[in-house]
């Protein structure tokens, strides 16, 4: 995907985002959400994903839950409290990107 490169700088954010929506997901379920959100066009991989939640578990932005479920232990990742705080950080920092980058690629005519 000609895009990879753009998400990939935006994965901590998609995920922290994911997680302040629910209660708690694992692994598999974020990229599917993910997969879903975008109709097709994102894809995470693992080789992307684990890293991410491992940084972010160290950081102390993310909890984890082990559960067994169907004989297999899951992994659930949920936000902290300061999870919670980093994501409104986060989101912000994007909303600013996002407007920054719309002003360079069309810019506002001025009548002066």
């Amino acid at each position: 995907m000609s895009n990879s490169k753009l998400y990939k700088g935006s994965l901590t954010t998609i995920i922290l985002k994911l997680l302040n929506e629910s209660d708690k997901m694992y692994g598999y379920e974020i990229t599917q959400k993910v997969k879903e959100l975008t109709k097709g066009e994102l894809k995470i991989t693992e080789g992307a994903l684990y890293p991410a939640l491992h940084k972010l578990e160290a950081e102390g932005l993310l909890e984890v839950e082990v559960k067994k479920v169907d004989n297999r232990l899951r992994k659930y990742y949920r936000l902290t409290e300061n999870g919670e705080k980093e994501t409104v950080n986060k989101l912000n920092e994007l909303a600013n990107y996002i407007s920054t980058m719309q002003n360079l690629v069309s810019p506002k005519l001025s009548l002066e």
